[in-house]
């Protein structure tokens, strides 16, 4: 037995032991009490977030170098304003917020910056001063200065810098892989001021500065064999400078790093995009995409009082695993120790402090806890084998930290009831608030529906439609949940600008060669050449093709036509005026007994159109829209109420819906129409045809990319010969009694479309 003081003495040193492992656990609660802006300089400013202990951080740029976003692990806000809205020439405004994240608290400080600036940010026992100048591009300082505070003069702050510098080296770098992540740990004998940079090859470079690095530990090691995130680490010295250390990380792909200081000790981690909450949200494009956000989450009434999350404890470089309860115990693995177990009949207080010993956690049991227990195993993970024996006993546990207290199922289920009852009685008695919270981008009545679910029994949500803002009244845990999943939703839509282009080319090739070739012959006694027959006594021959129509151009050089050119063979091609060309010969003789008449004629005509036609939209995310240009084309239809006049519609037009996916690429569905008025093929009353093109179809492509949505290719071709039946057919000479036509003609339509998000940054990465 113990006495009172020994007891109170224990009492009190495991108290202290649970406080400084809560610490050492990241689980001490951090809270923000003030966020103040304050203008240094021209172009200067100066963010300070006072903290109740020294905070670890991550931040990170966002939006294009317009945000610079600070989260502080474990904190919760006390009396720290929720925003500043009164900036500066150089901060906008700054948000603070607080979120779950895992079952852990994280404030978010969020600074819209006016212009792009170089920050530096300095962790102090008492939170987090952050300093900020204009710059070309939002990026680290490079040289950090000291950090002033108000109880020394700028000179004295920098003196006593410098002397701590002067001792500070490093001691140790180390390399911690886990699945998911990875840590570079730098550690150190004091504080030193380090700038963290990302070069252009995706490099991870922490600089220190005013530190020693000794000759054993300027090394470079190869990691790539236990499959992590990064390959090798490097540390050396600056050639120009010994007094600035350099530890350089070369990641795999395009992970990136993230630096915490803890204590003396920076932390260097290198996590998956997927895993890592700081770090997701990269698109398949390497742009901004939309990410995975949890604005509200209830707790786990059936883990009560432990976390719902099961704690890790580093012994010994073994993983102690965090106890859930026992009706959850199918849905975890057991990661502890193995042991081998061989007892008859052992009391299970003795068990239980056996387990305590192996798994070296502290475990409390209640007085209902007794009996005795018969086990033999073997190669069993000691937090299986705890678990198993308190089954097998209708024992259950809790964990708290590294704490354990085994008590009846029976008793922690009653616990767990009573716990719910308190819960539900706080919350009918808690008080109500109301906030308004405003709506910009949204429509306040469609974002009401989806915050009603949120709401407990006694809350209430209306809107002011004048000024789009959301009245909400609840308790203010709700009214958290409420506000985090408004600003959620409430991001702006994306626009996207689509571009079509139509491109039609068409060639036409034509020849037409042709003959006309005729003339007459007179054998009588009147032209002196009689046939000395009593029947025939004269004879007359002449080429009977000829009419009105004929084109006899080129036969006479003292007039263009010929009134009757008696042509035997008449297969001219079609000649005029811009086409093809024709000659003419006669020959005859003295006293115009034979008379012969010959005309060539031939067109070769060939040609190429091409059109471009580019219609272009900008429109909302899931909103149709359309654009058109064209003509009215006038048509008269004859009734019994007399001519009418209707109007049919050509026109180039482009109709588009499209859909902005999570990964920053555009789904949508498009139409696109170019109808034109073709007056070379027209009606009996001389209406003219109307040639259609249509395209519909639905596609996704990526932000900026073109794709071709479709195409058509035609070809016509033709051969043509008219010629004097057998005559025609005669080698060679056939050539004299024929007409050749041929043509080509060819079109291709290809349709092209271009979708970019114009506000990608704003919409996508929020």
């Amino acid at each position: 037995m113990l006495t009172k003081p020994r007891s109170a003495m224990l009492l009190g040193a495991l108290l202290s032991f649970a406080s400084a492992r809560a610490y050492a656990d990241g689980n001490t609660r951090l809270e923000v009490r003030d966020v103040k802006l304050a203008s240094t300089g021209k172009g200067e400013a100066r963010i300070s977030v006072t903290t109740s202990a020294e905070p670890r951080f991550f931040a990170r740029v966002d939006s294009g170098g317009k945000r610079l976003v600070i989260d502080v692990s474990g904190a919760e806000i006390k009396g720290a304003p929720a925003a500043l809205t009164q900036g500066n020439a150089l901060v906008s405004g700054i948000l603070t917020q607080t979120f779950d994240h895992d079952g852990k608290k994280i404030t978010r400080v969020l600074v819209q910056l006016a212009r792009t600036a170089e920050y530096r940010i300095s962790a102090t026992p008492t939170g987090l001063v952050v300093d900020l100048a204009a710059a070309d591009a939002t990026a680290p300082m490079r040289a950090p200065a000291p950090v002033v505070t108000s109880s020394a003069t700028p000179k004295t702050e920098e003196r006593k810098a410098e002397h701590v510098a002067s001792g500070a080296a490093v001691t140790n770098v180390r390399y911690d892989h886990q699945p998911g992540k990875d840590r570079v740990t730098v550690e150190l004998n004091e504080n030193v001021k380090f700038s963290h940079v990302t070069s252009a090859n995706g490099r991870s470079i922490l600089e220190l500065e005013g530190a020693r690095l000794p000759d054993a530990l300027e090394r470079k090691l190869d990691v790539s064999a236990f499959g992590g995130t990064i390959t090798a680490i490097s540390t050396y010295r600056r050639k120009s400078d010994a007094s600035r250390v350099v530890v350089e990380v070369e990641p795999k792909g395009d992970v990136v790093g993230v630096v915490a200081r803890e204590g003396s000790t920076l932390v260097l981690t290198f996590a998956d995009n997927a895993a890592h909450p700081m770090l997701s949200g990269v698109g398949a494009d390497g742009g901004a995409a939309r990410r995975v956000r949890t604005v509200a989450r209830e707790e786990d009434v059936a883990a009560t009082p432990s976390p719902s999350r099961a704690a890790e404890t580093t012994v010994d470089g073994e993983e102690a695993a965090g106890f859930l309860p026992t009706t959850l115990a199918q849905q975890r693995r057991f990661t502890g120790r193995r042991i081998d177990l061989d007892l008859k009949d052992a009391d299970i207080h003795n068990v239980l402090r056996l387990v305590s010993d192996v798994g070296r956690v502290n475990i409390v049991t209640s007085d209902d806890v007794k009996g005795t227990v018969t086990i033999r195993m073997r190669n069993v993970p000691w937090d299986q084998a705890l678990e198993t024996v308190l089954q097998a006993k209708g024992l259950g546990m809790v964990r708290q930290g590294n704490m354990i207290r085994v008590a009846p199922q029976a008793e922690l289920n009653k616990e767990r009831e009573l716990d719910l009852a308190r819960r539900k009685n706080e919350l009918a008695l808690a008080p109500l608030e109301t906030r308004l919270i405003p709506v910009n981008y949204a429509v306040a009545k469609e974002l009401q529906a989806r915050g009603k679910d949120l709401l407990s029994p006694r809350g209430s949500l209306a809107v002011d439609d004048r000024t789009n803002v959301l009245v909400a009244r609840d308790v203010a845990g709700n009214l958290d949940q409420l506000e985090e999943l408004v600003r959620a939703l409430d991001t702006q839509t994306p626009q996207v600008l689509i571009e079509a282009r139509i491109v039609e080319a068409t060639s036409r090739y034509l020849r037409d060669v042709g003959i006309q070739w005729g003339g007459d012959g007179t054998v009588s006694p009147a032209t002196g050449n009689p046939t000395g027959l009593v029947f025939p006594s004269q004879i007359g021959i002449t080429g009977g093709a000829s009419d009105q129509a004929t084109p006899t151009g080129g036969l006479s050089p003292f007039q263009n036509t010929v009134q009757n050119p008696n042509f035997a063979v008449n297969l001219p091609a079609t000649t005029g005026t811009g086409l093809g060309g024709a000659i003419g010969m006669t020959l005859g003789s003295i006293d115009n007994t034979v008379n012969l008449a010959v005309r060539l004629s031939a067109a070769e005509a060939s040609g190429l159109l091409r059109i471009v036609s580019s219609p272009r939209i900008l429109t909302l995310d899931n909103r149709e829209a359309r654009i058109s240009q064209g003509t009215l084309i006038p048509f008269s239809q004859i009734s019994a109420q007399g001519v009418q006049t209707t109007f049919q519609e050509a026109k180039l037009q482009l109709l588009v819906k499209p859909h902005v996916t999570s990964d920053g690429s555009v789904s949508m569905h498009v139409k696109i129409n170019r109808d034109e008025p073709d007056f070379n093929q027209t009606s009996a009353r001389g209406d003219p045809t109307i040639l259609k093109r249509e395209a519909e179809t639905d596609l996704l492509i990526m932000d900026g990319h073109t794709a071709v949505i479709g195409g058509i290719f035609t070809r016509n071709t033709g051969r043509n010969l008219d010629q004097v039946p057998v005559l025609g057919d005669i080698p060679i000479l056939g050539v004299l009694f024929q007409r050749r036509r041929s043509s080509d003609s060819r079109s291709e339509l290809v349709i092209f479309i271009t979708p970019r998000i114009v506000n990608r940054a704003e919409a996508l990465g929020k």
